[in-house]
Order: structure tokens, then C-alpha cells, then sequence
């Protein structure tokens, strides 16, 4: 029973972190968009301030996500000696590039310094989708 709330918690803050790092870079495409200039200055500061909450609330649940899958992987055994479990892992050390590759850019933005164009950001934005989807995969079908 025991590791039925595991799993459980774990899908909820997986789903709950996967909500941030989908939208937090949306934000970004926003950002990208806002005009130099005094007259956006709102505009751009309601902006941030949104992804700097947004990425306050999500770290959180993402590193309890991971915690919880540890502990479903190596305290329970789940997966143990399954190829599916290693690439997953790897899949999520990318999750977790991804999330600190997110910090770097709303540092960027909240320094006024961001670099990319918002066509860069909305591509930016599907990394988390492909591993989403790569993730699924491998938890299901559990290939090799």
C-alpha cells in the first residue's frame, strides 16, 4: 500500500513540475516579445514577476519528484536490472538541465540581458515536451 502513495505523490509532482516547465518558457516568448523601452516596463516586470513565482513554486516539486522517484527506484526496487529505468534516469538528469537551463534564462531576463529571439524561446519551449513524451514511453512499454 505503501508504495501505491508513492507513486501516487510521484505522478502529482511530476505532472505539477512538468506544468512549470511548460510554462515558464512561454513566459519567456513573451518576454522576448515586450519592446525596449519605458512604456513596457509593466508589461515586462508583471511578466518576470510571473516566472520568478512560477519558478520559486516549481523547484520545489521538481525536487521532490526526483526524491520520490529515487525512492520508488533504489529503496523499493523498481526497475531494478531493467535497461527502461537507466535511460528514464538519463532522461531525467535532462529534466533537470532542462530546469537549471530555465534558471540561467529568467536570470538573463531578470539581469535585462536575454539573448534569444522569441521564434529561439518557442522552440526552447518544446525541449520538455520531447522528454515528456520520451519518459512516457519507456514507463509504459518498459522496451528493454
Amino acid at each position: 500500500m505503501a508504495y501505491l502513495w508513492l507513486k501516487t505523490f510521484h505522478i502529482v509532482l511530476i505532472t505539477s513540475w512538468f506544468a512549470g516547465l511548460f510554462y515558464l518558457p512561454r513566459i519567456f516568448v513573451n518576454l522576448a516579445m515586450v519592446p525596449e523601452g519605458a512604456a513596457n516596463a509593466a508589461e515586462r516586470d508583471r511578466l518576470l514577476l510571473m516566472a520568478n513565482k512560477l519558478f520559486r513554486f516549481m523547484t520545489p516539486l521538481g525536487v521532490l519528484a526526483v526524491l520520490l522517484g529515487l525512492v520508488l527506484w533504489l529503496g523499493l526496487g523498481i526497475g531494478n536490472g531493467q535497461g527502461w529505468v537507466h535511460a528514464k534516469s538519463l532522461l531525467v538528469l535532462g529534466l533537470i538541465g532542462f530546469h537549471i537551463s530555465c534558471r540561467n534564462r529568467l536570470e538573463e531576463f531578470n539581469r535585462g540581458e536575454h539573448r534569444h529571439s522569441h521564434v529561439w524561446y518557442r522552440w526552447y519551449n518544446e525541449i520538455p515536451v520531447v522528454l515528456l513524451v520520451a519518459i512516457v514511453i519507456l514507463v509504459v512499454l518498459k522496451p528493454f
